[in-house]
């Protein structure tokens, strides 16, 4: 909580300035029943119309001049609230932008969301609430009961029996509605999650015909949700009635024994005029308090998921070893006896991988699914470090490159190629800043997209909707390996990024990644595609098998020679 609030400190000033208002605005509140009272001892039970005149002017000023004080309080107040809901947003989303697939495997897409939205947008409010209303309530409560005294200390003695003892009560609702508005928030989460699930995979359901199934899905999270949410509010509500119902019990003592001092002299009409209106005050604004307790605790369950995230350890950041001046120039990689484990498993990805690529060489990847190819990619951008061993780009470690500089040096494309909402020109162009229009028509030219792209109506302008669903997959995969050529790589690495091509487009294709100076990595379970790299590597299981030539693996490797029969029969195989 502590560190959250601590995005305030840039707008302290208008916050002191707000809450100054607000102080003002209470003591013109308090004022007001003891100028009341003033009011009716003075003037109606002495029928004095000028004492009535003056008091009632002097009233009708305060209350303007509260009045323009509450709308100078709420705009700086909304100032503070917004701008710090701004900072906070755009911190979180730093944060998750600096983390790690590790990190993104600890919190799914829509908890991250959530936390962006509901979060931030509930401390935003409590905020401008704590600096208009909130911190009213309390002060009007002491405020109230201060004056009470300070007229007639006998009947405000009432206020030290019921006060503390709704304070204690408070306290132990707040305890428990903090935790259900964290279980509150995790339901959300849920329901965020399926709905993303069924709104990414819509055209899957249907195609499946999934609809009864995913209906139950969603009711299930559903239910919990409102089930959590009408136990949460239910148990918040029912404290009001009993706060209302001891704060009129204090009144009609407040009354009784006013009326008993009233008899005896001890007292005069005013007086309890004054304490009763101090005690309504302090009996609305307790009133006030289930509501502040649901917000309150909302606002720390809120807070508490932010700073999880805003304070969870980056496990890959650049290491005190990097060199601010070292960059990637030729494209050389080694893998060095690397072994590698998913965070948090003990299971074993890859084994005792070793390797070298010689600058502008061609590497081809090929292995069964699950025999770590995708994983073995990962290593050299650092999306993860390897458990054991060293990998090396142009004969240094890749942990002396800083993380910028390295992933600057890579053009990568994703197995599942994502394109963003916007134009095609600004897909492309965003694998390289202030891309100019020749770049990333060249780029696309080279991805064999080019032709397509212009017989689009609005060409390179033309609208991809949210991830590319009105391109198909071999355009998409085009338009993701556009992208990566407009950087010119120094490491060009393609995750079976041809698999929607045929195959003359992806001959071309190849052919023109020969044409860019960049050592190449391509995961294929094509033939076609394998046989044209300088050297092939076969996984299996996340151990290397075979690393060769096309002719070599055929003449050596069993596996190999399967997978060639498996593709273009057994007559191909023997006649290579």
């Amino acid at each position: 909580m502590r560190n959250v609030l601590s995005f305030l400190k840039p707008y302290k000033f208008p916050a002191v300035f707000a809450f100054l208002l607000m102080l003002t605005e209470l003591a013109i509140e308090l004022l007001l029943p003891l100028f009341l009272g003033k009011m009716i001892n003075d003037g109606v039970l002495n029928q004095d119309i000028s004492n009535i005149v003056m008091w009632g002017c002097i009233m009708l000023g305060l209350a303007i001049l509260s009045l323009a004080i509450g709308v100078t309080n709420s705009f700086y107040s909304s100032h503070v609230s917004f701008a710090f809901g701004y900072d906070l947003r755009q911190k979180l989303f730093e944060k998750i932008q600096s983390f790690s697939y590790k990190n993104m495997n600890q919190y799914p897409t829509s908890a991250l969301v959530t936390r962006f939205t509901n979060d931030v947008r509930q401390i935003q409010n409590t905020v401008f609430m704590s600096l208009r209303i909130m911190a009213k309530a309390p002060l009007t409560v002491i405020g109230g009961v201060t004056m009470a005294f300070i007229v007639n200390a006998r009947l405000a003695l009432i206020f030290l029996v019921t006060v503390p003892l709704l304070i204690v009560f408070l306290l132990w609702i707040m305890k428990y509605a903090s935790k259900m508005f964290m279980k509150l928030q995790h339901n959300v989460d849920n329901v965020n999650r399926v709905m993303q699930e069924n709104l990414v995979g819509m055209r899957l359901i249907k195609a499946f015909m999934r609809r009864d199934y995913e209906e139950s899905r969603f009711d299930e999270v559903n239910e919990n949700l409102a089930n959590t949410t009408k136990t949460t509010f239910r148990m918040i509500e029912a404290s009001m009635p009993v706060l209302l119902f001891v704060m009129n019990v204090s009144l009609i003592i407040i009354l009784w024994f006013g009326n008993a001092q009233i008899g005896t002299g001890q007292t005069d009409v005013g007086q309890v005029v004054t304490i009763v209106n101090y005690a309504l005050r302090v009996a609305m604004s307790i009133s006030m308090f289930s509501f502040i307790i649901m917000i309150i605790s909302r606002t720390k369950a809120s807070a508490e998921r932010i700073d999880e995230v805003l304070t969870v350890t980056v496990d890959l950041s650049d290491m005190p070893e990097a060199n601010p001046n070292l960059s990637v120039m030729k494209g050389k990689i080694e893998y060095n006896r690397v072994s590698f484990s998913y965070p948090d498993t003990d299971k074993s990805v890859l084994r005792n991988i070793s390797f070298v690529l010689n600058p502008g060489e061609t590497l081809a990847i090929m292995g069964a699914t699950g025999s770590g190819k995708t994983s073995l990619f990962q290593l050299i951008p650092r999306l993860y470090n390897p458990t054991e061993g060293q990998i090396l780009v142009d004969d240094q470690p890749i942990t002396t490159y800083q993380l910028d500089q390295l992933r600057g040096s890579i053009g990568y494309v994703p197995q599942s190629p994502l394109l963003f909402t916007g134009s095609i020109k600004d897909n492309i162009a965003w694998g390289k800043t202030n891309a100019t229009k020749e770049e990333v028509i060249q780029a696309a030219k080279d991805a064999q997209i080019h032709e397509t792209i212009m017989d689009l109506q609005d060409q390179y302008d033309t609208k991809v909707g949210q991830k590319g669903v009105n391109l198909s997959g071999g355009q998409k995969q085009r338009i993701s390996i556009a992208r990566a050529f407009v950087r010119k790589p120094r490491i060009l690495m393609l995750d079976d990024s041809t698999s929607a091509l045929d195959l003359a487009t992806e001959a071309k294709l190849l052919k023109a990644i020969q044409t860019y100076q960049c050592t190449t990595l391509i995961i294929t379970q094509k033939i076609s595609t394998a046989s044209t790299a300088d050297r092939i590597v076969l996984l299996d299981a996340g151990e290397i098998l075979a690393v060769g030539t096309h002719e070599e693996l055929l003449a050596s490797s069993s596996l190999y020679k399967q997978i060639v029969e498996s593709q273009f029969g057994k007559e191909y195989a023997h006649v290579e």
